[in-house]
């Protein structure tokens, strides 16, 4: 093999690495100087705008991840976790296992688009107790855990034990809170039919949010007509109210309400009797980036407005992982699928720029507009420079995600899932799936992390 071949190695198969590899593709697709690898811990690309739905049983499990190999089909594909990034020695270091050895992989160009992971803010009790929404694994437990709700629930004669069954606390009320909310209660209300000593009023889902206002970077009316919509569908909604700690059977909050206070400060303590916290109230970045040797702020890496990594020319970073600062409010931009798409295009615009020896692109982000949905055939979206809420909105926030689906298979298989949606009622058998426990890495080297 000749050693002028240029390797472009990209690191993340989620939505910023996926739509950067198929950018480049596109580009030295079946160029020989040109060698395109990409690494990711799951060999699909997860659609975790669809996660709430998978979670509440309305779309089938597998068919929202769609496999790489199929997406990237002239990128080399290695299936690992990143243990270390050496920009010095353009080496990247994938963790071995008992069963695989540890790989060392050179690169010419390196494209960092390793995601997120979810915040706990440093409460240890939480992390350990609460359910999330950031993989396939966290929708099918989820579910599974309302249905084994519900069946205890059913036959428990103790009320304040029957109570903690039936108490659903989602904590954020962003994107993904909000849209998990209104899926769970759709679930809980189709799956109640089938059990005779439930009812409707029985049912709480609480959304905890400690912001003044829900869907935050939403048009004030549309959030304001989301939240009315969700409360009339029974869902509780608390806002400026903080988790302050959930041991599995209660969740203590405190209230940040500045005019409840007196003069001495006693912010409202809170508890709340549940079984099942939902938390997604926040991401930071994953520890590969925290302890590498690039510049980072708040765990993102930081860099310029080509979205290069400052000191290190033809290393890039995009989506959940860099900090890329929005112009208008000189505060991060968020970390959404829209935002990463839009990043991976002009790092890959740019990574060709280098190569050709032509000028760079700055990455400037318009939005395309925002869509939720909040439950039962009803959204909120903001779309081509109007605010759409309802019904409408619901099938505009249908019909984009169904088109960003690059599979025909996929978006028939939803499309079908969606379609006897409305005419049945979701599945109630729970699957008996145990709860992996994710190897923890180890925090190395924590203290000195802001001497790089």
């Amino acid at each position: 093999m000749a050693r002028n071949k240029k390797k472009i190695v990209i690191l993340g198969g989620g939505f910023a690495g996926v739509e950067c590899a198929r950018q480049l593709e596109s580009e030295f697709g079946n160029n020989p100087e040109i060698e395109l690898v990409m690494i990711s811990e799951d060999n699909f690309l997860l659609f975790t705008p669809m996660l709430p739905q998978v979670a509440s049983g309305m779309i089938e499990t597998r068919h929202i991840v769609l496999p790489i190999r199929t997406v990237c089909k002239k990128t080399k594909f290695y299936e690992g976790r990143i243990k270390n990034i050496d920009p010095y020695g353009k080496l990247v270091t994938i963790w071995g296992t008992g069963d695989k050895r540890s790989i060392s992989i050179h690169y010419d160009f390196l494209v960092i688009a390793l995601g997120s992971e979810t915040n706990f803010f440093g409460m240890a009790d939480v992390e350990k107790n609460a359910y999330t929404m950031k993989t396939l694994n966290d929708a099918v437990m989820l579910r599974n855990r309302v249905i084994d709700m519900l069946e205890q629930a059913e036959n428990e004669t103790n009320p304040i034990l029957r109570k903690s069954f039936l108490n659903f606390v989602v904590v954020g009320g962003g994107f993904a809170g909000i849209e998990t909310a209104g899926e769970l209660m759709d679930l809980l209300l189709d799956a109640r039919k089938h059990y005779p000593t439930i009812h409707k009023e029985d049912l709480k889902v609480i959304v905890l949010e400690a912001l003044g206002m829900i869907l935050p970077g939403f048009n004030q009316k549309l959030a304001d007509f989301a939240r009315d919509k969700m409360i009339e569908r029974g869902i509780d909604i608390r806002l400026k109210t903080a988790v302050t700690s959930f041991d599995g059977n209660e969740v203590t909050t405190k209230s940040l309400d500045e005019n409840l206070k007196d003069s001495i400060d006693t912010s409202e303590i809170d508890s709340i009797v549940t079984k099942t916290l939902i938390w997604t109230a926040g991401v930071t970045p994953v520890n590969t980036i925290k302890r590498s040797m690039f510049k980072t702020e708040k765990g993102k890496v930081i860099v310029n407005d080509y979205l290069e990594v400052l000191e290190f020319p033809g290393v890039f970073a995009i989506g959940d992982c860099a900090l890329h600062l929005d112009p208008k409010t000189q505060r991060p931009l968020p970390p959404t699928a829209q935002i990463a798409e839009a990043q991976a295009k002009i790092a890959a615009k740019n990574l060709i720029s280098l190569i050709r020896n032509s000028k760079k692109e700055k990455f400037v982000y318009h939005s395309k507009g925002q869509m939720a949905i909040i439950g039962k055939r009803s959204g909120i979206a903001t779309f081509l420079g109007m605010n759409i809420s309802g019904f409408w909105a619901w099938l505009i926030w249908r019909n984009v995600y169904l088109s960003k689906i690059t599979t025909f298979d996929k978006k028939i298989r939803v499309f079908l899932d969606w379609t006897i949606d409305l005419f049945f009622d979701r599945d109630i058998s729970r699957l008996k799936l145990m709860k992996r426990e994710t190897e923890k890495e180890y925090k190395l080297l924590d203290e000195v992390d802001d001497v790089w």
